[in-house]
């Protein structure tokens, strides 16, 4: 027996042979084109045929997963008519002279790279959907066949380097009983479907996996991270009789998924959402959330060649608001700039962009960005329950720069008779230590918190989190950036505010009882885990987490604090 460890991708328990997904590998040589008119209507043909394709594709999501879900294969669809990247190839057609394949695969990496080099997690994580629409085409282009599960004749686990999100969707669950990939992470879109489809699945665990051989007995367990090769039959049971008691949980809060989170001895934490655009509004709110705790506004910025103006954000500001409305929607204020580029600013190169000219400090340097948006905001605020929140703040003074903007831009709109948020909260992202640090002030300018642990783990622990020798380190379950964690939350209440988290951490089950703990009053997360930090929360007690945490912030390490809690608070 050998157990395997990964990265939990999507809960959930399978036991049964192995099968090695094997993808025909498509070598794309850069070669002159003799015809470049030819080149040019082969890649039509191939355009016409990957729509049809896609379209397949997205009914087949639309049927098994969530709105939202499935809206990864509306974005894949909108790629084959995005102007700028079929300029692209057109252009590498024409003007380097190159086969369609060629163009389509260089324009495509281009593309790709260029969301890898972002700091949001989030972002990055969609490099694989740009690949997965340039690998359609130049597969059809090539005539390559796509039949990586020929020869899977019964319910198997898959092995991979990795999936695409249309690999994902396609599997047949009556014979895919749960994945492991070699790579990936669990924000990528193939995560984020194996948790739709319910499928368990465990990513980034390594090589090893492609030497197993098929049929191996395996035993997959994607809360844990782990796949063991040849479990004892003792241990296979107990993890059946485990996945039967999860399935019975499971069942039981999506029934209560609109219910409050209410512990046992009658307090109540606000349970969010992060989405980042329109469609994910009403699968958050079909979800049980009860807000919006983070509303990402780069899907309006990202992606295009000019600037939204302030209409089109109003429009969409607006859209969310009345999907939401009564409940609260935190709308979090542009955060690009450095790694983020907009082709549409002229931004220099920085040498470190993590530490560079990016969200506030951006939108403060560049006013003509940060107008239009907060006209948006003011306007949008007019009818439901909005709040504002400046991302990547570090000091008292940005905070009076941004109010003072937006005090600019209300008098501009009063001025002009548009109706307009008679009050509008506004919060910080705390993501920065010095934030943390200097919180006892900063809760005195601002209506609440918003802990951002993702970049706020790098930052503490001066680790790159797209780094993989050191990412391990940026990890929220580190006592330093629990103990930091403690001290926002303890400087918002002596000021009579509140504080929440939309980091990544926030939809944790297993970090349930100690954010409880800390004293956080609302959470915010991917809405497929809502119904399950839910009914963890109804089955908690606020009295005895409070007493519970302080001894966890002394411990060494995130593997302590992580191995306490699945021991006396198990999921």
């Amino acid at each position: 027996m050998k157990v395997m460890r990964g990265t939990p991708a999507s809960a959930g328990i399978a036991i049964g042979p192995a099968f090695q997904f094997k993808v025909s590998e498509v070598h794309v040589r850069r070669e002159q084109a003799h015809d470049p008119s030819a080149e040019m209507k082969g890649l039509e043909a191939a355009l016409k045929e990957a729509r049809q394709e896609l379209t397949a594709v997205l009914e087949k999501a639309q049927k098994e997963t969530d709105r939202q879900t499935a809206s990864i294969f509306e974005a894949h669809a909108m790629m084959l008519e995005d102007p700028d990247y079929l300029a692209g190839i057109e252009n590498k057609i024409h003007a380097e002279g190159l086969k369609a394949e060629g163009a389509v695969a260089e324009e495509t990496e281009r593309y790709a790279q260029l969301l890898e080099g972002m700091e949001d997690e989030y972002l990055r994580a969609r490099a694989a959907d740009v690949r997965d629409v340039g690998m359609r085409i130049v597969r059809i282009l090539l005539n390559v066949p796509r039949s990586p599960t020929q020869g899977l004749d019964r319910p198997s686990i898959l092995l991979a380097r990795d999936l695409t999100p249309s690999d994902t969707v396609s599997l047949d669950k009556s014979m895919v009983l749960g994945f492991c990939t070699v790579e990936g992470g669990p924000t990528a879109h193939v995560a984020i479907l194996a948790r739709q489809l319910g499928l368990p699945a465990v990513v980034g665990i390594g090589p090893g996996i492609l030497d197993l051989p098929d049929l191996c007995p395996l035993l997959l367990d994607g809360s844990e991270g782990t796949l063991t090769v040849e479990p004892e039959e003792e241990i296979s049971a107990a993890k059946r009789a485990q996945a039967s008691r999860l399935d019975s949980k499971a069942h039981e809060a999506r029934k209560r998924a609109r219910d409050p989170a209410t512990t046992r001895d009658g307090h109540r934490v606000e349970v969010a959402a992060n989405i980042g655009n329109v469609a994910s509004a009403a699968t958050a709110l079909e979800a049980g959330a009860e807000g919006v705790g983070l509303l990402r506004t780069e899907f309006l910025y990202l992606e295009r060649t000019s600037m939204p103006d302030e209409e089109e954000q109003y429009q969409a500001y607006r859209a969310i608001l009345d999907t939401f409305d009564p409940l609260p929607v935190i709308l979090r204020t542009l955060d690009v700039g450095g790694d983020k580029q907009l082709p549409y600013l002229d931004m220099p190169g920085e040498m470190n962009p993590f530490l560079g000219l990016r969200a506030i400090r951006l939108c403060l340097a560049k006013p003509e960005l940060f107008k239009p948006q907060l006209r948006a905001v003011l306007r949008a605020g007019a009818r439901g329950h909005l709040r504002l929140m400046f991302p990547m703040v570090a000091t008292v003074a940005e905070v009076r720069a941004g109010r003072r903007v937006l005090e600019e831009c209300r008098a501009e709109l009063a001025a002009e008779g548009a109706a307009i948020a008679e009050k509008l909260e506004v919060g910080i992202m705390v993501e920065i230590p010095a934030a943390a640090v200097m919180a006892d002030q900063l809760a005195a300018e601002v209506d609440f918190f918003s802990i951002g642990t993702n970049d706020l783990s790098q930052y503490t622990l001066a680790a790159d989190r797209t780094s993989s020798s050191v990412s391990s380190l940026a990890d929220a379950f580190q006592p330093s950036v629990l103990r930091l964690v403690r001290q926002v939350v303890q400087a918002a209440h002596r000021e009579g505010k509140w504080a929440g988290m939309c980091g990544e951490i926030a939809g944790e089950p297993l970090a349930t009882p100690l954010l409880l703990g800390l004293g956080l009053d609302e959470l915010s997360m991917n809405p497929t885990v809502i119904p399950q930090v839910k009914q963890i929360l109804r089955g908690l007690s606020l009295e005895e987490t409070q007493r519970m945490a302080p001894a966890l912030l002394d411990m060494e390490g995130p593997e302590a604090v992580r191995d306490w809690l699945a021991k006396n608070y198990p999921v």
